[in-house]
């Protein structure tokens, strides 16, 4: 049986390494990852109130106490489930199969953000995330049950080294479009790649000089920006996504 410290190191991303396991809390993230990956499930935790719930993976029984030790929430809720952390995800290498449409992340902080962004891609079809080191990490708690189960559907990569895995996808044919502000209101050129990488920016100070470098194309979100600055990372990349996503399968203009 494991001690309570192992569990408690889940918290962190050395500890995440370390384990080769990551940590999913409360009913409705445990339920929405069981039904897009039961098969890496490694154990559930539970208090004894919710003995009955998800039968067929492994159950450790904890006191509510213990639970909360363990758990990043304020008030936890009565399960939490460890799974299997994929290989890969720290690693200063491109996957094998990188896919069609790759969304890269600079210094987004807020793990709520990383979380929808995630789940945002899966929908709108994207293969995978390069992130710098600077990003909140896609396996904390937040970010999980933000992605709302789908946080193993796409490849993730977080990475001192993502300015040079970039600059090794533009070199294989990738297109890199940026969200910048200073871009142009044009959505047509998101569609026209076959090969597509968008970028998108700290929430604060958006893309870095080396990042819009190597961009192809700038592009901005159309806003009455006389009552609105800008927008949520999350909600930038939630519109592009769909956008690109409407144009390779619709084909418009």
């Amino acid at each position: 049986m494991r001690p309570l410290r192992w569990y408690r190191e889940l918290s962190s991303s050395q500890g995440r390494t370390d384990a080769g396991a990551f940590l999913i809390e409360g009913e409705r993230a445990v339920g929405q990852f069981i039904r897009n990956n039961p098969d890496k499930i490694i154990e559930l935790l539970c208090v004894p109130e919710a003995a009955d719930m998800f039968h067929g993976f492994p159950k450790r029984m904890i006191s509510r106490s213990k639970m909360h030790s363990i758990c990043s929430a304020k008030t936890p809720q009565g399960i939490a489930a460890v799974a299997e952390l994929p290989e890969g995800v720290y690693e200063h290498k491109l996957p094998g199969e990188i896919g069609d449409s790759v969304l890269l992340l600079e210094d987004v902080q807020d793990p709520g953000n990383i979380g929808t962004l995630i789940r945002t891609g899966a929908a709108f079809g994207f293969s995978g995330v390069l992130m710098s080191r600077q990003c909140a990490d896609p396996f904390s708690a937040k970010c999980v049950q933000s992605s709302a189960g789908t946080i193993l559907t796409l490849w993730v990569r977080r990475t001192e080294g993502y300015l040079d895995l970039a600059r090794e996808l533009v070199s294989a044919g990738y297109v890199l479009t940026a969200a910048d502000l200073t871009g142009v209101p044009e959505f047509g050129v998101l569609g026209k790649a076959d090969r597509f990488v968008l970028a998108l920016g700290n929430e604060g100070g958006g893309l870095s000089d080396d990042v819009l470098s190597m961009s192809a194309h700038r592009v901005k979100i159309p806003i009455a920006d006389e009552k609105v600055q800008s927008l949520n990372v999350a909600l930038s990349g939630a519109i592009l996504m769909h956008r690109r996503f409407e144009r390779t399968h619709s084909k418009t203009p």
